[in-house]
């Protein structure tokens, strides 16, 4: 038997998961789907409460960093063990878990699903799928090799306005499309309120594991809840990715959706208002081109991406003259009419200069959450898995590069994974894992 200390050690827990056999549904003592949380407050806990939902489901365990932010899952289920470690919470009850929900800052994505996935567990992974495109991939790679029913948490993907706009789309409602702009107000560094570094240290709650909620990520102080954790992470560099981290597998989803873009994206330029080697730049504009489908009008598409306050012009578009757009979404640019799909509202069609329209069939709505635990149960994918998620994150991160070479066109090599016109882009294509945190390793 290995024991949990053995287990917790690098090494000894790559071995022990690259060993262990898929968990069975059948093993367990009723038919409901065993699930566990790593991440239980925040956006985790309305997880925890979407996924609770489902009458085939029942949490047996959860997990989070900081023990002050397991209170409301106590009470929500007294009974149920916590940890803090989720290397110790699969030591000790991996055979009692089916599923996972990970719901951790972008930084512990890859390796808390990926230990996951290597147990046998079906996995739903907050979006974006991962902090860096190598980890995206080896995500993708591993819930195809392991066979199992895996969803990323864009949940507006199941809203029936993203389900409608897709449905106008393919549908040829105003043709085929020619350009795509989407953007949204919120600015790179918002929540920390930090440009750089701060000098001074601040205690680390007692409650609080900082060097686990580091986990693959570089040393760094303590520094007050608003700086990193809980809040404040997306900011930074090490752990999230800025605006386009936190909102862009949203609001491009039913852009990848609709347009059934399964070709690789490349030629990434991209401005913005400054940046450090601490946070994302406060403001961002950057386009790349994907390859057409049966739904465009050109064999190579525009997309581009805005944040920050920064909004695309709405001339070439069909929309009357000084037509306000939504403060988030996109504007799909077609032969015969433009749809503007506001972030979470009701998709707007123009026809040349005329007022929005409306008159459409509203599609239906479906619950993300509930999509997924039906999928675990039957065994039937739904229709986001890792392979599509991986994809839309890494559509993501490659902005996140261009960013750092503003105003220089990067091409993007999908097929070799590298850039091939700037060799010093291609040291953010992964990173370097910590002693102990190696997911390198823990992938063997």
């Amino acid at each position: 038997m290995t024991t949990r200390r053995k287990f917790l050690k690098g090494g000894a827990a790559a071995s022990v998961l690259a060993a262990a056999p898929a968990i069975v549904r059948g093993q367990n003592l009723n038919s409901r789907l065993q699930l566990a949380a790593i991440g239980s407050d925040g956006k985790g806990l309305s997880d925890i409460k979407a996924m609770s939902t489902h009458d085939e489901q029942q949490y047996v365990a959860y997990c989070d960093i900081d023990l002050n932010r397991t209170l409301n899952v106590k009470q929500l289920s007294p009974e149920t063990p916590i940890y803090q470690d989720f290397r110790e919470m699969f030591a000790e009850m991996g055979d009692k878990i089916d599923a996972v929900t990970v719901s951790t800052p972008d930084h512990m994505h890859a390796y808390c699903s990926i230990s996951a996935m290597k147990l046998g567990k079906h996995v739903y992974c907050q979006k974006p799928l991962t902090h860096n495109i190598w980890e995206a991939r080896e995500v993708a790679k591993m819930a195809k090799a392991k066979g199992l029913i895996t969803r990323m948490g864009n949940q507006i993907h199941s809203h029936q306005f993203y389900r409608t706009a897709v449905q106008l789309v393919q549908s040829g409602h105003i043709g085929k499309i020619v350009q795509v702009h989407s953007w949204v107000g919120t600015p790179g560094h918002c929540r920390s309120g930090h440009i750089s570094r701060p000098k001074h240290t601040d205690p680390v709650p007692e409650t609080l594991d900082w060097d686990k909620w580091l986990g693959v990520a570089p040393v760094r102080p303590y520094v007050g809840e608003r700086c990193y954790a809980p809040w404040g992470w997306r900011d930074w560099q090490d752990f999230g990715g800025g605006a386009i981290g936190d909102f862009g597998c949203h609001i491009l989803d039913p852009v990848y959706t609709a347009l059934n873009i399964t070709g690789p994206s490349d030629d990434y330029i991209a401005e913005h208002s400054g940046m450090n080697d601490e946070v994302w730049p406060a403001q961002t504009t950057y386009s790349f081109t994907v390859p057409g489908t049966e739904y465009t009008a050109v064999e190579r598409l525009k997309i581009t991406w805005y944040n920050g306050g920064v909004m695309p012009s709405i001339k070439g578009s069909h929309l009357p003259e000084r037509e306000a757009l939504p403060s988030s979404g996109s504007m799909l640019i077609g032969e015969g009419g433009t749809l503007v799909v506001p972030h979470v509202a009701a998709p707007l069609v123009y026809f040349e200069g005329k007022e929005a329209s409306t008159e459409y069939e509203m599609a239906d709505d479906r619950d993300h959450y509930h999509g997924w635990i039906d999928g675990c149960l039957s065994g039937k994918q739904p229709s986001d898995d890792f392979e599509y998620g991986a994809r839309l994150t890494e559509t993501i991160l490659l902005g996140n590069i261009a960013v750092r070479y503003p105003k220089t066109k990067l091409q993007w090599d999908a097929a070799g994974m590298r850039f091939t016109n700037n060799d010093d882009a291609n040291r953010w294509i992964s990173r370097e894992y910590r002693e102990g945190w190696d997911l390198k390793a823990l992938i063997g």
